[in-house]
């Protein structure tokens, strides 16, 4: 069954690229041509495609791999965050920080900082410090929030990566290449597609295609989880040997009286040699 329909990708608009002025050369492979001086993408390859880098991510899903989606254009925030939770992946969807994966140690005690201002608004603290300082608590807590929220149950690094714009989000990329994080993105026709290790041809800026390409690796991410607690329900069950209070009782007196016998003997020995 395939992953998507022409139709669709066609009705979200994915197939428009940028201006002709404004390509890279290096997405020629994935170019229809052109029309009104607008690259139009070959859906034909978007269709294969998506189709292998859904199939990656659900694979990698199904094998225990944590995903991280990222999109901080004004187009992608809200369907970042809206798709990322419906599949229970991390996301940064407002700005990257430089360094959130190369100096994660860093990234993980700001977090713990945001925890623990939200555990002193919870307890009361707040409301015995000064207003100035309460303010300032308040608007550092807003911003922690706003940079760390959709990964701050992240305890160690992803295993995979969906970016939506990889011109915008340079610094994100870099850093998984880095990492050696395999990096699933929408290659508009301004893109390098070299930076890419599963690459989805198509628009990168339409409100549609974004939701539409993103739902998709939703899904993927869905149906990794679905198969990998299928997997693990299907293993047999480990026979755990129940033992009662007087059979622990009784198994601890015989260890006793044995340890008890074997000094005897040793008293014995050391008798008989003198």
């Amino acid at each position: 069954m395939a992953v998507i329909s022409m139709k669709e990708l066609l009705e979200a608009g994915v197939h428009f690229g940028h201006s002709k002025s404004r390509w890279n050369p290096k997405m020629a492979p994935y170019l229809y041509g052109a029309k009104n001086g607008i690259h139009i993408v070959d859906l034909n390859r978007t269709l294969v495609l998506l189709e292998e880098a859904y199939n990656f991510v659900s694979d990698s899903v199904a094998q225990g791999a944590e995903v991280i989606f990222v999109g901080t254009k004004r187009q992608a925030k809200e369907i970042i965050k809206e798709e990322a939770e419906r599949c229970g992946a991390y996301y940064v969807n407002e700005r990257w920080v430089g360094g959130l994966l190369t100096n994660f140690q860093t990234v993980r005690r700001s977090i713990q900082k945001l925890n623990k201002l939200e555990r002193m608004e919870a307890e009361g603290i707040f409301e015995v410090l000064p207003k100035a300082e309460v303010r300032r608590l308040r608007r550092q807590m807003e911003r922690l929030r706003k940079l760390y929220g959709g990964i701050r149950e992240m305890t160690k690094l992803p295993d995979l990566m969906w970016v939506v714009d990889t011109v915008r989000e340079s610094i994100a990329v870099q850093e998984a290449r880095k990492l050696g994080i395999p990096v699933v993105a929408i290659a508009d026709s301004n893109c390098d597609p070299d930076v890419i290790d599963y690459i989805i041809p198509g628009n990168d800026d339409a409100i549609k295609s974004i939701k539409l390409l993103t739902s998709k690796i939703a899904d993927a991410v869905i149906e990794g989880r679905t198969r990998k607690e299928s997997a693990e329900e299907a293993l047999p069950k480990r026979e755990r040997k129940v033992v009662t209070v007087e059979e622990h009782e009784k198994e601890l007196f015989e260890k006793a009286m044995a340890m008890s016998e074997k000094y005897e003997d040793i008293d014995k020995d050391i008798v008989d040699y003198e």
